[in-house]
Parts: structure tokens; sequence; C-alpha cells
């Protein structure tokens, strides 16, 4: 995506015209069939008819409710846990590996980089190789240091690219499972048995709270696609309650 991902949330808020609401993390919603109080951790309080809560299901079980989410719902949120991934960048002058007939792409069975993609611009300039360090290994390299996983990571793609990939420019590197408003990726994923027991408390309502997100869409799951989706859908369903 030219620009980065943060292009398709730029391009949607820049319908709403300035109401996007930025640095105001929300940490308790209290309901009853009237409406929606939410308040932000600065203090403010926010009403409304109707809220939508987007977060991962592992997240939106966090919030404070008053009164309580249901059992089945809150049962649902505690089973649906997000990945182990950390994302990588290494930078180089150019894509040199397109020289040799490589496309960036790689995929492997030994780690801990097992899956790559060529994440260089439209330009050609600079060449970036991307990379993920996954699952037990993202757990496994979580505990290293800065320094340790860029030495694996570059070695990873010298086998898959050859001797000059061990140079980067520069090297980048996130986390997600320390991000506080991911703690971890792709998505949420549904353990044994969660499916068929709590999954109809995926999108159900509770009174006047809504939910979507990526997890929500019945296309596109755990896509950026399906977030937008089930955004789209959710806030029609809210716009249908108001008529």
């Amino acid at each position: 995506i030219v620009g980065g991902s943060i292009r398709i949330s730029e391009a949607l808020a820049a319908g709403l015209e300035g109401r996007v609401r930025l640095g105001s993390p929300i940490r308790r919603i209290e309901h009853d069939p009237d409406g929606v109080r939410v308040h932000t951790r600065g203090g403010e309080v926010v009403s409304a008819r109707r809220v939508i809560v987007t977060l991962p299901p592992t997240l939106a079980g966090r919030l404070e409710y008053a009164p309580a989410l249901p059992s089945w719902r809150d049962q649902l949120t505690q089973r649906l846990p997000a990945g182990s991934v950390i994302k990588l960048y290494a930078i180089y002058p150019e894509p040199f590996w397109r020289a040799d007939g490589l496309n960036g792409q790689a995929a492997s069975d030994r780690g801990p980089v097992k899956v790559t993609f060529d994440n260089s611009p439209p330009s050609g300039t600079p060449g970036v190789l991307m990379g993920f360090i996954e699952a037990g290994d993202g757990r496994e390299w979580a505990r290293r240091t800065v320094g340790e996983r860029r030495r694996a990571a570059l070695d990873c793609f010298v086998r898959y690219f050859g001797p000059r990939a061990a140079d980067p420019v520069e090297y980048l590197e996130r986390d997600w499972m320390a991000e506080e408003f991911s703690r971890g990726c792709y998505g949420a994923h549904f353990t044994p048995g969660v499916w068929t027991a709590y999954g109809s408390a995926l999108r159900e309502p509770i009174g006047p709270i809504h939910w979507a997100g990526a997890e929500c869409s019945a296309v596109w799951n755990g896509y950026m696609e399906g977030a937008v989706r089930t955004g789209e859908s959710a806030a029609d369903a809210v716009a249908a309650t108001l008529d």
C-alpha cells in the first residue's frame, strides 16, 4: 500500500471532517437502555445513543463495562488471543535481489524469519526486505535483544538472498506483542471449541453496544479489508436503529 497501511485510516477519517478524536483512549463504557456514556483515560465523558467497539476481542474484554457484560461475551473474549509476531525491515540502497532474478519473497521451515516479502516502494529505491518472526519463534525472540534479533534476521536474509543482505543501511522492527493497543498480531484466533461454544457472541450487540473489527467480518476475516467491511456494516446497523 503506497504510503503505508495508515492511508486506509486516513482516507476514512477524511470523510468525517475533523470529528476523529486522537489521543483519547477509552477505559470504561456505561450502558443502559437509554444509551451509553464513554469514559476516556483523561476523564472526559462522551454520551451517545449507541457505541461501536472495534478493538480486537481480547482488548475489548479489558475495558470496564457497567453493568458488566454477559458471561457469554466475556467468556468469548477470554478465549480469543492475539498471535505472536515481530515484524522487521532491512533497508538497502537498492533491491539488489532483483538483479539476481529474485522477487524478495521467501518461505522456509528454518527461522527465526520464515516469511519474507519485497517491500520496496514503487520508485525502486531504497530496497526493503520485510520479514516476520512468528508464533513460538516470536515468543522466544521477543526475550532477546534487538542486536540478537538483527543478527538472526540478517542471517536468514543472507541464506535467502545472498551475502549482500548482510549489510543493510538500516534495520527496523516492531514487536506487536509489546504494543499496548494490539498486544499481538495479526488478529485473534479461535482456540479449540470456541467457535461452536461462543461464536454467536462475536457480533451480537449487547444493548446499545455494537462490535466490529477485522475478526467480525464474514469476508476477509482478520484482514484490513475485513475491518473496513465490518465497520461499514456495523455503522449501517446502528443507523438503522436510529431511523
